[in-house]
């Protein structure tokens, strides 16, 4: 028990140093919604206990699938930390296990998992003290599936076919929970849930505490069995880890004039060649597909079209940190008088996105028989405010990359600061769409003219934006490469927001997309389409007289949160 104790330790102290600025912010805003999703399950624990196993079968989703887009999940203690100790694999597996339990999500789940307790009361009290051992190897269950999912995502990535495999697995399963409403019309039983979920390991501690004996046996032995099954495995991911040969290799370097097109070589190779990138433009791709042709199931083409768009969207999303994602390879562009940097990655960004978001645009429309007007306007704006907003948002809110050669043995961790990169991409995604809003409204309004002005939009958007990137990265090249190589801007403490604003401004980022995107922008692309589903959109659940003001009001409220997302660290900065 020494070495778990010892993680045990050292991962709460490192944890207890770290929680200043925004990173105390950010945790406070996940554990406060987290508390909120553990008190929903537990309320439907006493209200719909039918639903249990379903709404375990989300947490373990979660944890599976939620450190895919998050950087690898909690990398606090790392493995590579412990090489010299010269500690079996097991036993490293089981410390890091045991430190894994230290932090606000471990405990938020084990909240969430109180559901059982509630569940096995209602069998009576053996049940009720049966729920205590099926809470402690359900978490644990989730706590294994979620290190050994991501060690195996790190390992497919060391391939360029893997890396194309885990993009579209990724984004497949990521546009099937956007679509969750889908899925349950189509094959939702009554209302209920299909039988075979309470099958899943997600449902066995639900099954333990039902008040059969027999099948509580059996359902702790096989949750035993499995968190036993999980730990070699992972203990085993380790050793390939740990082993695995990092060293990079050596490259030529070439001196000169860096203009336009050798950088849109150099960085189309990158899109290329490096698995991160292709790992996420080939989720971005498999989202854009998935999303749109998941309303097939329920017979309804009219999404296909979207596909192009959706794309655009998400790929400029996976893009937000350009920069950043380079590492300290800055120096060159800064060491290099006249580069033309920001038009040759703009260039090169049009030239990886474009052809596959043109060509699903075309093709989906013509088969689904789609408005014209409106996606060809969508999509030149897209595509010309994803590349004028990829370079700018990368070089005035960029967030410290690790340089390539040195990413850690988990390929997905690009970056210490995963929740700044986090609210980059979110940032990305909701200002990429804004983008199209002019071009989307006069092509729904007036038809064709709306294409010309989605043309003359994302032109003077690529344009503009790559000019205001462009003159930052000439005017702030230094410090953004200081920022790049210590992780920390030139600032003044005067300058930090209050611990209050902190934590509203990333209230603000982090949920501003909820009331903006699915709760206004979706239902009203419904109401003008006339799709007649409702799913989880709460203004097609009003009065017809509702809707609309509804549907204004949340997108209104989302853009408010955005905008006092900005105008707070800008007020403070004034006055400081």
């Amino acid at each position: 028990m020494a070495v778990p104790m010892t993680m045990v330790r050292m991962k709460a102290a490192v944890l207890r140093h770290s929680m200043t600025g925004q990173r105390a912010g950010l945790v406070v805003t996940g554990g406060v919604l987290g508390v909120a999703l553990a008190g929903g399950t537990i309320v439907l624990a006493l209200s719909a206990p039918s639903l249990l196993p379903a709404a375990y079968a989300v947490w373990m989703l979660g944890w599976t699938l939620g450190p895919m887009f998050a950087g690898g999940g909690d990398e606090t203690l790392r493995p590579e930390y412990f090489t010299l100790l010269g500690l079996p694999p097991r036993r490293l597996a089981e410390g890091l296990l045991a430190s894994a339990f230290v932090g606000v999500t471990p405990a938020v789940s084990l909240l969430a998992l109180g559901g059982l307790v509630v569940e096995g009361g209602r069998h009576g009290a053996g049940a009720a003290l049966v729920a205590v051992p099926a809470m402690v190897l359900q978490l644990a269950a989730f706590v294994l599936l979620s290190k050994v999912t991501v060690a195996m995502l790190g390992l497919v990535l060391r391939s360029r076919a893997g890396a194309v495999l885990a993009g579209v697995i990724n984004g497949a399963v990521l546009a099937a929970l956007g679509q969750g409403w889908v899925f349950a019309v189509a094959f939702g039983v009554d209302g209920g849930v299909p039988e075979f979920v309470r099958y899943l390991p997600s449902g066995w501690g639900v099954l333990a505490v039902q008040g059969d004996w027999v099948r509580a046996v059996v359902a702790l032995a096989a949750l035993a069995l499995l968190v036993a099954l999980l730990l070699a495995a992972w203990a085993a991911l380790l050793t390939r880890r740990m082993s695995a040969n990092r060293t990079p290799s050596a490259r030529r370097t070439h001196r000169g004039r860096i203009t336009r097109w050798p950088v849109v070589r150099k960085e189309l190779k990158t899109w290329s060649r490096d698995l991160v990138r292709t790992h996420q433009i080939t989720l971005a791709l498999t989202y854009g597909l998935a999303f749109a042709a998941a309303p097939l199931i329920l017979g309804w083409p009219g999404m296909l079209p979207w596909a192009g768009p959706i794309f655009i969207v998400m790929a400029a999303g996976m893009s937000a940190n350009l920069y950043g994602s380079d590492g300290t390879a800055l120096w060159l562009t800064i060491m290099t008088p006249g580069a033309r940097d920001v038009r040759g990655r703009q260039l090169a960004w049009l030239l990886t996105v474009g052809p596959p978001a043109i060509a699903l645009t075309l093709a989906f429309t013509a088969v689904a028989q789609g408005e014209w007007p409106l996606m060809l306007a969508l999509l030149a704006a897209l595509l010309g405010g994803g590349a004028g907003l990829v370079p700018l948002v990368s070089v005035y809110s960029l967030v410290p990359g690790t340089d390539p050669h040195r990413r850690a043995g988990n390929p997905l961790r690009s970056t210490e600061d995963e929740g700044a990169a986090s609210g980059l991409v979110y940032a990305m995604l909701a200002l990429c769409t804004l983008t199209a809003v002019p071009a989307g409204l006069v092509a729904w309004f007036a038809g064709w003219p709306g294409v010309a002005v989605g043309v003359v939009t994302g032109i003077l958007y690529a344009w503009g934006f790559g000019l205001l990137a462009q003159r930052r990265l000439t005017a702030q090249g230094p410090e953004l490469l200081n920022v790049m190589r210590t992780g920390r801007r030139t600032t003044t403490v005067k300058t930090t927001l209050p611990k209050r604003e902190q934590i509203i401004t990333a209230i603000c980022w982090g949920f501003g997309a909820i009331p903006l995107i699915p709760q206004g922008v979706v239902p009203g692309i419904f109401k003008m389409t006339g799709v007649e589903s409702r799913g989880w959109f709460l203004a097609l659940y009003l009065p017809p007289w509702l809707q609309w003001p509804t549907i204004v009001f949340m997108a209104l409220l989302g853009l408010t949160m955005y905008g006092l997302g900005l105008w707070l660290p800008l007020r403070h900065r004034k006055h400081s």
